[in-house]
């Protein structure tokens, strides 16, 4: 096994993906930051939204290989079948899991607003005879 320092090979690794198009490319350093991102003119014809999912897609892409990567130096080091080198590894796949499946939001979706149904709240009211009709009924 070729010897090394694990937390330097890690820390100079880089992957690149470019999509199918050859329209985003993107590099990703050691720790899976963008350290590149490089835009052909014909971005120009692409929307706002087909863009970022564009980029995003290939910047998974990217990590994905990084996390390829990672496997070769943690088994030419520690190996991958020690308590230290699973632990390494299972965060890369943690973070940089399957490139084709979109990362899970990091905070959940709002709750719908609750409805309100528009019903009197004391039993002698009657809807149309309260504030909302302009008379106040502390008053009667």
């Amino acid at each position: 096994m070729p010897g090394g320092n694990l937390e330097d090979r890690l820390a100079a690794l880089s992957a690149t993906a470019t999509d199918e198009d050859g329209v985003v490319t993107v590099t990703v350093g050691g720790p899976g930051v963008v350290t590149g991102l490089r835009l052909d003119d014909r971005v120009q014809e692409l929307t706002g939204a087909t863009l970022s999912a564009e980029i995003l897609r290939t910047m998974r892409r990217a990590q994905a290989a990084l996390a390829e990567q990672a496997v070769v130096a943690v088994d030419e080091t520690v190996g991958a079948g020690t308590e230290d080198g699973k632990a390494l590894l299972d965060s890369y796949t943690e973070h940089f899991g399957d490139p084709a499946e979109p990362p899970a939001p990091v905070m959940p979706a709002a709750p719908p607003f609750p409805t309100f149904q528009n019903t009197p709240t004391l039993p002698a009211q009657s809807p149309g005879n309260g504030f909302e009709s302009g008379r106040d009924s502390r008053a009667r």
